[in-house]
């Protein structure tokens, strides 16, 4: 991406044409960082791996693809748009033949990272692309497309990740980027044109300080919950290596000549506030992706498919909500636009909090539905206020620092949530199970059904079976309370959004 903007003039097919590839990938990008979830539990036996480990497969992905977001920018200003693009699908679709023949969790870990890497640049440069072949009074148009495929992806990953998982085998949640990945390279090989290289130098390192930092945390949520946190001289060094790359970072921005992120960018109060915004909306959308899956195949005992059917709806709320907004969003203020999604989702979460072992399925149905009906509202006029007062020179790297930031958001709300989601299981188990005794009389095995009355093993494995169900349950909606009062946190920084000053080009528009 060059740090100027481009206009590239295509016929009206070929234009089509790009517009339909530059999607597909965005698609494909964004779709693997949900296609997993609802596979995991099968994973687990094929890769011999707890179920604390295989959110190292969500995590790895994640984190690798937010570190080289950062460099996009560069990257395509150097070598060209176009060249950087070709080589990141090319990369992807290859990367998910690895994953999807993986033998070992290791093997699957560092194959994630890789797809990760070459599948950074696909939703910044998408973007990037989207604004370069639209004209200027096109771009509220352009945003709002770009949008409904980042939206799309994440939401529609469990419901096509649970039927390849079912009717196939759990490899085909990465063998299916193969044929999608062939034709976005032929269309972009084909019909996109170079744009012009510029020769810019490269902040090697805040770069480095950044991708530190970024690392560096996750590594700590990631281990510590094994290492017993700042008990193990591991998390220790990563702690120190957060704060060491982080003071590096700040004062090498500060004294450099051509800083990594030009400071200009976090000055501008919109984008400033829509970074803060993204990183909230990247850990609540794919932490509740991440938990829900689990919940219903582990708690509610449902197959993989039917977890994806249950799943699907959240995606029918955010195409309703594209297009209500595409129809009739500009007549709106897009800060109440956002307030209202917020406040939906939020709403969304506060019914969560209250699932059961039993908790129908119309209400998981119907909460999903309005999580991504109120996602939706946040996300599309979010994405164009964002860029309202912007210099346009600034339009690269802060598309890849909106992309890193929901990236980084994302990972750490994975992390967060299987971190609370371990820790919470075994405190309620012992809290349930320390009132299950002959000797209390208020909950006494008598209270308990008959099954539960053998004094074989079996009876007591059941009796425990039962506990660490009912404990994880808690556990779960322990982690969706705490989403609720995060997003509940973030309607008052509505208020720091500034209006657009006019309706002509940053209208929300279908």
């Amino acid at each position: 991406m060059s740090s100027m903007s481009v206009q590239i003039e295509l016929t009206p097919r070929a234009k089509s044409a790009v517009t339909l590839a530059v999607m597909l990938a965005a698609i494909m990008q964004m779709l693997d960082t949900t296609i997993a979830n609802v596979a995991l539990p099968h994973m687990q036996g094929s890769l011999s791996a707890t179920q604390d480990q295989l959110a190292w497969v969500l995590t790895s992905y994640i984190v690798a693809s937010a570190i080289m977001t950062l460099p996009i920018g560069w990257l395509s200003g150097r070598y060209g748009r176009k060249n950087i693009f070709v080589i990141s699908i090319a990369g992807f679709t290859l990367t998910s033949l690895l994953c999807g023949a993986a033998s070992s969790l290791n093997e699957m870990i560092a194959f994630r990272i890789l797809q990760g890497l070459f599948g950074a640049a696909l939703v910044p440069l998408s973007q990037a692309i989207m604004l370069d072949i639209n004209p200027k009074e096109d771009h509220g148009k352009a945003m709002a497309m770009w949008a409904v495929s980042i939206m799309i992806g994440p939401i529609l990953g469990p419901t096509l990740g649970g039927f390849l998982t079912e009717y196939y085998s759990w490899r085909w949640v990465f063998y299916i980027n193969l044929p999608f990945g062939a034709v976005v390279l032929f269309i972009i090989l084909s019909l996109m044109p170079e744009t012009e290289r510029e020769e810019r130098p490269f902040d090697g390192l805040g770069f480095f300080a950044l991708a530190m930092f970024i690392a560096s945390i996750q590594l700590i949520l990631d281990r510590g919950h094994h290492l017993d946190w700042l008990d193990s001289l591991e998390i220790q060094i990563y702690c120190t290596a957060v704060l060491a790359s982080l003071w590096v970072y700040v004062v090498h921005t500060r004294t450099a000549k051509n800083p990594f992120i030009p400071p200009a960018i976090l000055r501008d109060r919109n984008f400033a506030t829509a970074l803060v915004f993204m990183f909230f909306i990247g850990l609540i959308l794919l932490a509740t992706m991440a938990l829900l899956p689990n919940y219903l195949q582990n708690i509610m005992g449902y197959p993989v498919f039917d977890v994806g059917t249950i799943l699907a709806p959240r995606g029918l709320g955010t195409m309703l909500s594209m297009f209500l907004l595409g129809k009739y969003g500009h007549r709106f203020d897009p800060r109440a636009l956002v307030f209202f999604g917020l406040s939906v989702t939020a709403y969304s979460l506060s019914l969560m909090v209250e699932f059961d072992t039993f908790v129908p399925a119309d209400l998981i149905i119907s909460t999903g539905f309005m999580q991504g009906f109120g996602l939706g509202f946040v996300f599309m006029p979010l994405s164009i206020l964002a860029y309202l007062t912007l210099e346009p020179k600034y339009r690269a790297e802060a598309a890849g620092l909106f992309s890193l930031v929901r990236n980084f958001g994302s990972s750490i709300g994975v992390s967060v949530a299987f971190v609370l989601l371990a820790r919470g299981v075994q405190t309620q188990h012992a809290y349930l199970g320390e009132n299950i005794t002959p000797y209390v009389t208020s909950m006494g095995l008598q209270q308990l059904p008959q099954i539960f009355h053998n004094e074989a093993i079996s009876g007591l494995m059941l009796l425990d079976m039962e506990i660490n169900r009912q404990a994880a349950t808690i556990a779960y909606l322990n982690d969706f309370k705490l989403m609720m009062w995060v997003v509940l946190a973030m309607l008052p920084m509505v208020l720091l959004l500034r209006r657009p000053p006019t309706t002509s080009d940053n209208s929300v528009q279908a």
